[in-house]
């Protein structure tokens, strides 16, 4: 096997077989536009407290930096889209956060992908990438062809919506590529614009993270959250899908396939009275698994308190 056309279809076809929705390949280059508007982004502060964006900024910008000798860049993407739904007036969880960490889930489908290239095609050097590593996803999906950034600061599938994860792999293999995605399909729709309870999404589509619903629940680690958002979270207790809710595109999205993002029972059923029963021994046992996690038991616990009773005073204890 030998072809760049034969080489490239088999990788595509595992990735399908692995689960993968899509499956983009683009040629390893620098991003330099890319780059510059992250800079300028991260001069304003538009990234609050999340100071790990500025680190290894050489490496989100340069392929060949993370795998030396890197051909390719492969982006791939993965649906979540739940079947089910919360019950009506339980605390809102991002649909994201209803099943298994996906970053357990994917990095696995990775590994998989990278060993049957290794093992089909030869010696093949690669590296794969979800979510916590200094790669620019959205930036190589559209580079690949899989769609185009939307208002919202979402990657957006023609076919798919945007309820799905991003995962790279980048490789030392010359590939096929595809054409990249050239089109902006949001038009003058302006519904994620005018939805966003903070309005964190302003002109341009430049996204303020730190007004997003999702910063303040998920990656803020103050013990208050600031008095300006009182009143502003809608009952999100843990990120926020207000702007994909809205988006016209996610009338096509199909309930996922993945058994590991099957919804915890708890996530679409617990009620507020239950949340706030929670013991920290439980909280770990239930969601050992689950992206909630990353806020922590007094994270779930402040963000609880503030959407229940954003006047400010605490019924909650620590």
């Amino acid at each position: 096997m030998n072809s760049k056309s034969q080489v490239t279809s088999l990788i595509k076809a595992k990735a399908a077989a692995l689960g993968f929705h899509s499956c983009g390949i683009a040629r390893a280059v620098q991003l330099n536009e890319d780059a510059r508007r992250l800079e300028a982004w991260l001069n304003k502060g538009l990234h609050g407290s999340m100071h790990y964006m500025e680190k290894h900024f050489d490496l989100r910008i340069d392929p060949q930096k993370l795998v030396p000798g890197a051909k390719s860049v492969i982006t791939l993407l993965l649906n979540y889209f739940p079947e089910e739904q919360q019950q009506a007036g339980t605390p809102r969880i991002a649909k994201y956060a209803w099943g298994n960490d996906y970053h357990d889930v994917i990095r696995g489908k990775l590994n998989e992908l990278l060993l049957a290239m290794q093992t089909e095609i030869g010696a093949v050097q690669g590296r794969g990438f979800v979510d916590s590593a200094p790669v620019l996803e959205r930036s190589w999906a559209v580079r690949s062809g899989l769609g185009w950034v939307g208002k919202n600061g979402n990657l957006i599938n023609r076919q798919q919506g945007s309820f799905f994860f991003l995962a790279t792999l980048i490789c030392d293999l010359e590939l096929e590529y595809d054409s990249p995605f050239a089109k902006d399909f949001c038009g003058t729709c302006n519904r994620c614009v005018e939805a966003c309870p903070t309005e964190a999404i302003l002109p341009n589509k430049v996204v303020d993270g730190s007004r997003c619903i999702s910063y303040f629940t998920i990656e803020l680690k103050d013990l208050l959250i600031p008095d300006e958002m009182k009143g502003r979270f809608e009952n999100w207790m843990f990120g926020c899908d207000t702007c994909q809710d809205v988006c016209p595109w996610n009338r096509f999205s199909q309930p996922t396939t993945e058994p590991a993002f099957r919804p915890l029972p708890e996530i679409l059923n617990l009620s507020t009275r239950e949340w706030e029963a929670l013991t920290e021994e439980r909280f770990r046992e239930l969601f050992r698994h689950s992206p909630l996690k990353r806020s922590k038991y007094s994270g779930i616990r402040r963000n609880l308190q503030f959407i229940q009773d954003p006047s400010g005073s605490c019924s909650l204890s620590r």
